[in-house]
């Protein structure tokens, strides 16, 4: 009767009650009521038949008192189902909500960085939250009105139908035209679906990009060009919403009109028959009734079928992100070292975030279990992109990476990586205590592995001198301690799990001289026995390495001690002499 949507919303319509599987016992339960209410408020109708028949015409007083007890019995099981069906179909809903939203989170917890740096991170907190929610329509309220009006429309045809097939056919005579109607919209109200709820991932990324970095705006004096950006975004987002709603109104409004055309003659051609005897009185009234009563079921199912139109563009942009392939493949059956040594293996590695344009090239090197590695080189050169291969953030293109001998693709993740720890340039620490963020990721640290991971890092007499020692609070990104002490806690981060592998990614570049050297100390006490890999830009944290690579146009060009690397007056003597001539000893060039 209805061309209700197209394929590819009922497609993603039907993937999102899959969800609903673990569920099943309380859908079927929610959709027998749903059922039952409907046949419950169909009912009244045909007794009201009867009352002109039975009651006014034949004057049958037994026959009022029982219609009397039927109706209300029939309001009673209506309410009595209605509350069921809908408490159950709320219960399902949120908890295939949960589950979705929980799924979206775990995916995107596990994308590959390179996809995660390819899209705002608003959008995929507005995927999380506003189009997860959003699906409560098409799930649970859309759903709802498929059984529930679905069921009513059903039932009234087949009274209508059994009271005269006549009228039936010129009351289908409309269903065409209502069909039409919908075809031509439900298009239109999937596209701009899809614009709301990118226009509002929009606002969500600027918004979240303006106060995430609310220094930067500050300090340059862009809060009226950002709040411009936010401005004009909340206005498309509204001019997306404003369209959506005519189209809508529009549906509406046309099946009624047709509707209400059709009841009209109708009425006219039922008058016609009574007067012949060829109908009832009560039969039309009833007739007449149930035509009134299907202008709702039929609003209704428009409803919602322009509902599961919008409410699929946001299943497809969840979708879209459950079905993200990931660049980081997670082997079927991986292997766990046990024991880890931490030697690594270059083995002709090329990588490159543009798989065209290579940071890495063709790189060999092997940094044996417990050596200490520094890596330097110009911007660009590729340093930090080394530490993320060893960390698996990436794979390569080409070559492989071995780690005790095991190609680092074979081995258990997780496993692995609770065995390496990595001190960034700016670590970010999360909201809550001392404690909280130095057994960050090992949940199973006692105090004796606080204070031994504090002490390693040298910063265990500061945190003992606090009021509330290690249960202090640091604040939103630790804002409470300056940069030396953030950097300190994120050194005892890393070695609270005693790492095999240790990675210090440009850890003291943003510090002042006598930061640095505290900083320095903290760094040196926790390489100690493990595999280190140093990524420096400051040349005077790198000089007691057992060995310096130094990295330039994605290649290895030298290798060697401090004093070797000075003595073949090659690169490294240039950058060192460079730095040294400008006092700050750095690897910039």
């Amino acid at each position: 009767m209805l061309k209700l949507a197209n394929k590819e919303s009922w497609s993603s319509y039907i993937r999102l009650l899959k969800y609903c599987a673990p569920y099943k016992k309380r859908l079927v339960l929610a959709i027998i009521s749903m059922v039952l209410a409907a046949v419950f408020s169909i009912l009244p109708p045909w007794l009201l038949k009867n009352v002109i028949d039975d009651v006014l015409i034949k004057k049958q007083i037994g026959m009022l008192n029982l219609i009397v007890l039927a109706v209300i019995l029939l309001y009673v099981g209506k309410a009595v189902f209605n509350y069921a069906h809908l408490y159950l179909m709320t219960w399902v809903g949120q908890r295939v909500l949960i589950d979705l939203r929980l799924e979206l989170y775990d995916r995107t917890q596990r994308l590959s960085l390179g996809t995660l740096y390819s899209h705002r991170s608003g959008e995929f907190l507005s995927r999380i939250t506003n189009d997860v929610g959003t699906l409560q329509n098409i799930l649970a309220s859309s759903l709802v009105d498929l059984v529930f009006q679905g069921s009513t429309f059903i039932g009234i045809i087949c009274f209508i139908f059994y009271i005269n097939w006549k009228l039936t056919v010129v009351t289908f005579a409309a269903c065409p035209v209502v069909a039409f109607a919908i075809s031509k919209t439900s298009a239109k109200l999937r596209q701009v679906g899809r614009t709301i709820q990118a226009r509002l991932a929009t606002v969500a990324a600027i918004a979240q990009e303006a106060i995430s970095s609310i220094k930067i705006v500050r300090s340059f004096v862009t809060e009226e060009e950002e709040y411009r950006r936010f401005k004009e975004e909340s206005y498309s987002h509204f001019r997306a919403v404003m369209r959506g709603t005519q189209y809508k109104g529009v549906l509406q409004g046309a099946v009624e009109v047709i509707l209400i055309t059709a009841l009209a003659f109708v009425l006219w051609l039922g008058g016609y028959l009574v007067i012949s005897g060829d109908l009832m009185a009560g039969e039309l009234v009833a007739f007449v009734t149930y035509i009134g009563l299907l202008g709702h079921p039929l609003q209704s199912l428009s409803n919602s079928f322009s509902s599961i139109q919008q409410g699929a563009a946001s299943a497809d942009r969840v979708f879209e992100i459950i079905d993200m392939d990931n660049e980081v493949e997670i082997a079927e059956n991986p292997v766990t070292l046990s024991p880890m040594h931490g030697s690594i293996k270059f083995e002709n590695v090329w990588f490159g975030y543009d798989a065209e344009n290579p940071v890495l090239k063709g790189i060999n090197l092997e940094i044996r279990a417990g050596e200490t590695v520094a890596v330097v080189g110009a911007t660009g050169a590729g340093k930090s992109t080394l530490g993320d291969l060893v960390m698996r953030f990436y794979d390569p293109q080409q070559g492989a990476i071995y780690i005790d001998g095991t190609d680092l693709r074979q081995l258990d993740l997780k496993s692995y990586r609770r065995r390496t720890g990595v001190v960034q340039q700016d670590p970010v620490l999360m909201k809550g205590t001392l404690a909280h963020n130095i057994a960050y990721g090992f949940p199973a640290a006692t105090q004796d592995d606080l204070v031994r991971a504090a002490k390693i890092a040298d910063i265990y007499d500061f945190i003992d001198a606090l009021p509330e020692k290690f249960e202090t609070e640091v604040g939103e990104r630790g804002v409470t301690l300056s940069g030396g002490q953030r950097q300190r806690v994120a050194i005892a981060r890393a070695v609270v799990r005693d790492p095999k592998i240790l990675i210090m990614d440009e850890a003291t570049s943003s510090l002042d001289a006598l930061v640095e050297k505290q900083v320095q100390q903290a760094m040196n006490n926790a390489m100690e026995g493990r595999t280190s890999i140093v990524i420096a830009h400051r040349l005077s944290t790198i000089r007691s390495a057992d060995r310096i690579i130094v990295l330039s146009g994605g290649k290895i060009v030298e290798q060697g001690t401090h004093d070797e690397l000075l003595a073949a007056n090659g690169h490294y003597s240039k950058l060192y002499a460079a730095s040294s001539a400008e006092g700050t000893e750095t690897c910039q060039e």
